[in-house]
């Protein structure tokens, strides 16, 4: 089961929210009521920390394949959208 805190109390109470991420809880953390990020246990395999955001009704998974989806932006030039991004960020 995941548990939400603020980030504001996550940082007041790190130590305690640790120990229970190390004893197998998900710590879902939140910015005015939305998830912005989670503390997962480092054992948990990907398809268990998909269940566990399942049952906390964070994410809906019908385990379909995706049908493919063409890029929707183009560059002109040699350069890839990422090089572009990065560049942006810089």
């Amino acid at each position: 089961m995941a548990i939400k805190t603020k980030i504001r109390e996550l940082k007041a109470k790190l130590s305690a929210y640790m120990r229970r991420a190390k004893a197998g809880e998900t710590i879902v953390i939140t910015e005015h009521g939305k998830p912005i990020g989670r503390i997962v246990p480092v054992g948990q395999s990907t398809q268990e920390q998909m269940a566990a955001l399942m049952r906390a009704g964070l994410i809906n998974c019908n385990r379909e394949k995706l049908a493919h989806i063409s890029p929707p932006a183009h560059t002109r030039g040699d350069r890839s959208l990422s090089d572009l991004l990065l560049e942006d960020r810089e």
